[in-house]
């Protein structure tokens, strides 16, 4: 009989995107759906998420726009009350390092009665390369409301590794991986390393949430200004400033410094 798909929820992201590549190259069985997808996945519309978790035997799950998102929750428990009824038999969510409503959904998906594996995420280093960060670092200055507080950013190739090693081997059910960089960097000292690779100056702002609010609004909305600002307000206040070992334990190997993912990144950043 042919092994059940792997359900890539979020296939487009900077996350599903990786894992749906490296499934695939492994000759598993994939399904990815996202918003662009047909049948298409969209967490606002729950009459969609039946067809795509049909006959899939794992699913990783990565929520839009945020797991801080006031809705999370209430999506998080009725996908893995549809995940159980249709068969899932491994449940995988990407979670977020020190947030309240992160964990809300880490405690939904360990009661779901399903055998699951919780990535909990530090910030991810391609939000400078992929991400809103992209445009700020290209035109030389990043602002983020971070003060000087350590981050110990965490590259998504590792990620991606940890995530398919979850889905498709042993050992991994009912983990909770804190997955982190191998050191902790303040934004200052991020754009500092960005300035050398990209062969330019790439400086760093400390702005108010107040300032960082009002810069985003007019670019991605008032409603995800909101959500991204008052995300800053709660992680950026020391919580995140240790190591996890999430990427050892899951992989038996150390995580990608900073440095690395710069000098793989540096030809994004270059004139």
């Amino acid at each position: 009989m042919a092994a059940k798909p792997i359900l890539v929820i979020g296939a487009t992201g900077k996350t599903g995107r990786r894992v749906l590549t490296r499934l695939t190259g492994l000759g598993h069985a994939v399904r990815g759906v996202s918003r662009q997808t047909e049948p298409p996945f969209v967490w606002e519309r729950r009459e969609t998420w039946p067809e795509a978790l049909r006959g899939a035997g794992a699913v990783y799950v990565s929520y839009s726009p945020d797991l801080a998102a006031p809705s999370a929750p209430g999506d998080i428990e009725a996908l893995v009350s549809l995940a159980a009824d249709a068969g899932v038999e491994r449940l995988v969510l990407l979670s977020g390092r020190g947030e309240h409503n992160a964990i809300r959904c880490e405690e939904i998906v360990r009661g779901s009665g399903l055998p699951y594996t919780l990535l909990r995420a530090s910030w991810f280093a391609q939000n400078f390369t992929e991400g809103a960060l992209l445009g700020p670092v290209l035109e030389g200055l990043v602002a983020m409301p971070a003060g000087e507080v350590a981050e110990p950013f965490l590259d998504l190739e590792d990620l991606a590794d940890v995530a398919v090693a979850a889905l498709t081997g042993d050992g991994h059910e009912g983990r909770l991986y804190e997955l982190t960089g191998p050191e902790l960097l303040t934004f200052r000292e991020a754009a500092a390393r960005i300035s050398k690779a990209a062969g330019r100056e790439v400086g760093y702002d400390a702005v108010t949430p107040e300032q960082f609010h009002a810069a985003l609004s007019p670019l991605a909305g008032p409603e995800y200004a909101d959500l991204l600002t008052e995300l800053c307000r709660e992680v950026f206040d020391g919580r995140n400033a240790s190591l996890g070992d999430g990427v050892r334990e899951a992989l038996g190997r150390e995580p990608r410094d900073f440095t690395a993912f710069c000098e793989t990144a540096s030809e994004v950043w270059r004139p």
